[in-house]
C-alpha cells in the first residue's frame, strides 16, 4: 500500500525527471503534465530545489542543476 508520502516522493522523482528529460519547463507545463494543483508543483520545486536538483533562472521557469544523483 502505498502512503502519501510514498506517492510524494514517487511524484517529486517524477517531476525531476520530466526537467530532466525536457530541459527547461514552466510551472504551469507540470501542472498540466502531472494533472497537480500550483501550489503541489511549487511545494515539488522547493523540495528539489532545496536538494540543489532544479534552479529557476526566470521566474516560472525551472531546469535541473549539475548535481549528480542516483535515481
Amino acid at each position: 500500500m502505498n502512503s502519501p508520502t510514498d506517492r510524494m516522493l514517487t511524484r517529486i522523482k517524477d517531476v525531476y525527471l520530466y526537467i530532466l528529460d525536457n530541459g527547461t519547463v514552466t510551472t504551469t507545463k507540470l501542472v498540466e503534465e502531472f494533472g497537480i494543483t500550483h501550489r503541489t508543483a511549487q511545494r515539488d520545486l522547493h523540495v528539489l530545489e532545496y536538494n540543489e536538483l532544479v534552479t529557476s533562472p526566470v521566474r516560472g521557469k525551472w531546469t535541473t542543476t549539475a548535481k549528480k544523483v542516483k535515481i
